[in-house]
């Protein structure tokens, strides 16, 4: 039989699986299908071809873009400890499986690795990195610490996952391909920024801020202990959670609307298809959330990440059918 002090000690585990969680494997995912739907895209509408070149490029891109978002999740991380054994106890510096000086080894290593790769790549990247890490630190840091601040905090989240990351790799992938020449007269004709990635973006700014206010829900007694102000503690879980609906139904009724305009070039048919299944899903999956059950809050925001993920894969492969 487990004694209780057992159950109250740290569970060993390897340095690997302790990294993964320090990742937080969910945004590590995001990142990732970004890098790559924007690769996509910038292929299927330059009409570029798949080459050793380009994809080394891809590779450069999401390498740098990796480096950084274990940067800026661990540095939230190490300013949120004793918040963390509140809400988020199974993280490795709440659960004693890193030490302090671990985390701030390892966020210097992804921070100064990514700038590096990025230096090599191009300017773009480049830029792309900086902010995004300007951001992060400005996000989590003292004095500054934005996160305090609901505004601000889903201003910087939707400023680097839904502007930032999504421009800057359109940029810095259609600044390859032009050094490529391929596609160039096409890409110079299209304009500097394509309408799919316009829409793309609209679309991952509004649903990050969906992200940006239902995240916290699940982190209440943490938050309302260290007077961390957040929507969920201001409007209250119902209301978070009827806003957070609202604007993924917008951003999904939008989606669907361009399509029935046919205002870009994407395939029509499974665009709206795919939009009208997902919100189909949304309102399915909401009907059976209890705001009462921690644990059904936590799944429901891996729930809306998911939407957010499959938007990332989907996205791109309307430009292609």
């Amino acid at each position: 039989m487990t004694s209780p002090s057992s159950l109250l000690r740290p569970r060993q585990t390897s340095f690997v699986s302790s990294l993964w969680q320090f990742s937080r494997p969910h945004t590590i995912i995001g990142t990732s299908l970004s890098v790559f739907a924007l690769y996509f895209i910038a292929l299927g509408t330059t009409n570029q071809s798949f080459s050793v070149v380009n994809l080394q490029q891809m590779l450069t891109a999401w390498a740098a873009c990796l480096g950084g978002n274990v940067y800026i999740v661990g540095l939230n991380q190490l300013s949120d400890i004793e918040i963390d054994k509140i809400n988020k106890p199974h993280l490795p510096l709440a659960s004693g499986a890193f030490t302090i000086g671990q985390g701030w080894l390892i966020i210097a290593v992804m921070g100064i690795g990514s700038i590096a790769i990025a230096s090599l790549a191009g300017t773009y990247l480049l830029a792309t990195i900086i902010i995004s890490l300007l951001i992060g630190t400005a996000y989590s840091l003292p004095p500054i610490r934005l996160k305090q601040f609901p505004l601000w905090a889903a201003f910087c989240i939707l400023t680097v996952r839904g502007v930032v990351v999504n421009l800057g790799l359109w940029l810095h992938f259609g600044d390859k391909f032009e050094a490529e020449r391929l596609a160039l007269a096409n890409f110079q004709h299209q304009s500097l920024i394509s309408r799919e990635v316009w829409l793309l973006t609209a679309f991952i700014v509004l649903f990050t801020i969906a992200i940006a206010i239902f995240k916290d829900v699940p982190d209440l007694e943490g938050d309302r202990t260290y007077n961390i102000a957040t929507f969920s503690l201001i409007l209250g879980k119902t209301k978070v959670l009827q806003i957070t609906l609202g604007v993924i139904a917008c951003c999904y009724l939008g989606m669907i609307a361009v399509g029935l305009a046919k205002i870009t070039e994407v395939n029509s048919l499974f665009f709206v298809s795919y939009h009208l299944i997902l919100l189909g899903l949304l309102w399915w999956r909401s009907r059976e959330l209890d705001l009462e059950e921690p644990q059904a809050i936590a799944a429901f925001y891996q729930f809306i990440w998911k939407l957010f993920f499959l938007e990332y894969i989907l996205f791109p492969l309307a430009c292609f059918v």
